[in-house]
């Protein structure tokens, strides 16, 4: 039996639903300053295939890593964790 490897999951916010299939999702997350030893927050944006068409801006979502499925979008949303009215 072959599995795949284990692939990363992340939870951020969609930020942009304009494309087709396709959901701009924000992931945050706190670092450490180097030299002032307080936290920042930093963030990144990944596209995520979004098969369905069901995610709307403010939603809360699971993304997991996944093959390449564009020249920008590696990743695909696992589950809606929180919909916005």
């Amino acid at each position: 039996m072959s599995e795949r490897g284990n692939r990363k999951t992340q939870v951020g916010v969609v930020v942009s639903d304009k494309m087709q299939k396709t959901v701009v999702v924000k992931v945050s997350h706190l670092v450490k300053h180097s030299a002032y030893n307080k936290y920042i927050k930093r963030s990144v944006k990944y596209k995520a295939h979004d098969e369905t068409n069901t995610c709307r801006i403010g939603d809360r979502v699971q993304i997991i890593e996944t093959r390449p499925l564009s020249k920008d979008k590696h990743w695909k949303v696992k589950q809606v964790l929180e919909r916005t009215s």
